[in-house]
């Protein structure tokens, strides 16, 4: 009887222990800002439904991270997938890797040139944020974007 009561509390702590939700990181003290620049690796299609972009169909984007006040060299990398949903609407999730954390972003991307998604979370430095993430399109032959994180801890 008393291994009964035993598994019984132990279940309960688990379960206690899975409602706790997780604080925002202790080394942001407040909002923050992160404006770096992107350069495009790779955009991969793959068409999985009708011949075609249709509903389903994957965009695959691959990127380099770059805050060139600072270093010359890539500072991270971002990977962005997207499902198509309709004509040019995508629903897209991704990871921003960076020195000290992780970004994860998710929403609904329209026109590359120029979109905005929600950061849902992170790890690291980032974990537990919530915040927008702002992607503008610089132009020029090599495909860059600003990026900027608005970020609240």
């Amino acid at each position: 009887m008393r291994w009964k009561l035993e598994v019984l509390a132990a279940l309960v702590l688990v379960v206690l222990l899975q409602m706790h939700t997780a604080g925002a990181s202790i080394e942001l003290k407040g909002p923050g800002t992160i404006r770096i620049t992107e350069r495009q690796l790779a955009l991969d299609e793959v068409d999985v439904g009708i011949r075609g972009r249709s509903p389903g169909d994957l965009e695959i984007m691959r990127s380099s991270l770059y805050n060139t006040r600072i270093t010359p060299k890539p500072i991270g990398h971002a990977e962005l997938v997207c499902t198509y949903t309709g004509g040019r609407s995508r629903s897209c999730n991704g990871t921003y890797v960076l020195p000290r954390g992780k970004l994860v972003v998710s929403g609904q991307l329209l026109f590359r040139q120029f979109f905005q998604l929600a950061v849902v979370g992170g790890t690291g430095l980032y974990d537990n944020v919530r915040g927008t993430l702002t992607v503008t399109a610089l132009g020029g032959k090599a495909r860059q974007n600003l990026v900027l994180f608005r970020l609240v801890a």
